[in-house]
């Protein structure tokens, strides 16, 4: 019987389930866990859709109401405000409990796909994807969130998983979505369609989520605010800086940045009101290397999800369509390995957290190398990149559920609402920074000025080769992990 009291015995809250639960597939699909595992997952879902969504109808959007000049703020404001999203959940949670927040949620992310369908000019549809930006990071940051609260701890890393490959199926769907919309010359219907979507999952998410959290204090934390502000001003700012064709500009844009996310790194550890756990930022923690090798597993994947489909239009011939579809195969992979390691023992998950970088390291590399020299685009040339997309997506997905579960667990008892909440914060983060950084680095080597073939092979090898210092710093981040691990063995 479901209880729907905010008491610390509901039977909602993982601490009140007993320590022999079940822990395999089956205890996440039966009984009242199937509808809260379908919940969470439609929650990340809708969000992932969205995202490949609209960058497949923006084109088409942007050709009927103008704004070509406000064209990449559609996903810079979007990601910013997705990050605030995720920043509030925490004390979403903790005022309105998870009923009432993903209710909330949902409702804002509704009426910005409304105000997207039927805006006439840009800046209502930027007013619009800053409106589903906030209700997406809600949705996302609130679904690992609640893992902890309405599952056990046995389950957290198979629930982890089941999140995790939301993306590889969102990734089929979105661009489908979108590509018919815009095809059919009715790109406005695909923000109708989302907006409908809303309808059943608002009715679902109030039905099987507990009203509260369990905890004796209903608030939740504060709001970091000036560190959300310094987050999203760094982000905007290296946006900025990025589009620049002047070097002086890329430069000051980069040492601004750092030091914005110093005087975060301030923040945070001199107390107070705080947006991620304690330790988090303190070098020699046992969460600064997490937090470490999550920030550079999610910038391999982001800067070849973002620039993958561009060098294969441009230099490999092949369709709008079909680069998003091969592109889709690293999220395929990162599904695959996510489901088939949700269980693994210990010894294995450690090993993963130092593969995974590696096989990041290795086939950004080989990206690096193969997509700056063009190709007829044939089956048979685009076959080891295939390959290489399903092993990176496979390795990194092998070790990110469990590493995320890591941070839940190191995190202090007092922090774990921040903890759950910084999981999307620091990898929306991380994409804005990918984006945004890979940018300036293709336009430094000519993907604008010169332009064409040359430009775009000059961009494909500079983007890769440079953006490979990021696994190799997250094997030394896996390393000192498993070193660590040994140590207390």
């Amino acid at each position: 019987m479901r209880s729907d009291t905010p008491s610390r015995s509901s039977s909602h809250t993982a601490e009140a389930r007993p320590a022999h639960a079940a822990t395999g597939w089956a205890a996440l699909f039966s009984g009242g866990n199937a509808a809260r595992s379908i919940t969470l997952s439609a929650g990340v879902v809708l969000h992932a859709v969205n995202l490949y969504m609209a960058m497949t109808v923006l084109p088409s959007a942007v050709r009927d109401i103008g704004g070509m000049r406000y064209y990449t703020w559609n996903t810079s404001l979007f990601v910013a405000a997705s990050i605030v999203g995720s920043s509030l959940s925490a004390r979403a949670l903790g005022r309105f409990g998870p009923r009432a927040a993903y209710g909330l949620a949902v409702a804002v992310f509704a009426a910005g796909a409304v105000l997207c369908a039927t805006a006439p000019v840009m800046p209502a549809m930027l007013a619009g994807r800053v409106m589903q930006g906030i209700g997406s990071g809600l949705l996302v940051s609130m679904a690992y969130a609640v893992i902890r609260l309405v599952f056990p701890p046995g389950l957290w890393p198979r629930a982890m998983s089941m999140l995790s490959s939301m993306w590889g199926v969102a990734t089929l769907i979105g661009p489908a979505i979108g590509g018919l919309f815009a095809g059919l010359g009715v790109w406005r219907a695909a923000f109708w369609t989302l907006a409908a979507l809303c309808i059943p999952f608002a009715i679902l998410a109030t039905s099987v989520l507990p009203r509260g959290t369990g905890a004796d204090a209903g608030g939740g934390p504060g709001i970091a605010w000036r560190q959300i502000a310094l987050m999203v001003g760094s982000v905007l700012c290296l946006a900025v800086a990025g589009a620049s064709p002047h070097g002086w500009v890329n430069l000051a844009g980069c040492l601004l940045v750092l030091a914005l996310f110093g005087a975060l790194a301030w923040l945070e550890r001199r107390g107070g009101t705080r947006l991620l756990p304690a330790g988090a930022l303190v070098w020699g923690s046992s969460l600064a290397p997490l937090y470490a090798l999550m920030g550079c597993l999610a910038l391999t994947v982001e800067v070849i999800e973002i620039f993958a489909p561009l060098f294969l239009q441009d230099l490999h011939r092949q369709s709008p369509l079909t680069a998003g579809y091969l592109s889709v195969l690293m999220a395929a992979g990162w599904s695959t390995g996510s489901v088939l390691n949700a269980g693994a023992p210990p010894r294995r998950v450690a090993r993963a957290l130092v593969v995974a970088p590696v096989l990041g390291l290795a086939g950004i590399v080989f990206l690096a190398v193969y997509l700056s020299v063009p190709t007829d685009g044939t089956w048979q040339a685009m076959a080891p990149v295939c390959i290489t997309f399903l092993m990176v997506g496979a390795g990194i997905g092998t070790a990110w559920p469990h590493l995320l579960t890591r941070v839940l667990l190191a995190a202090p008892p007092a922090d774990r609402d921040l903890a759950s909440a910084s999981l999307t914060t620091v990898q929306l983060y991380t994409t804005a920074l990918a984006g945004a950084w890979a940018g300036m680095i293709a336009n430094i080597a000519g993907l604008a000025d010169p332009g064409g073939v040359a430009g775009a092979e000059r961009a494909a090898f500079w983007v890769f080769a440079l953006f490979a210092l990021v696994p190799a710093a997250g094997i030394l981040e896996g390393c000192s992990f498993l070193q660590k691990r040994t140590k207390k063995l």
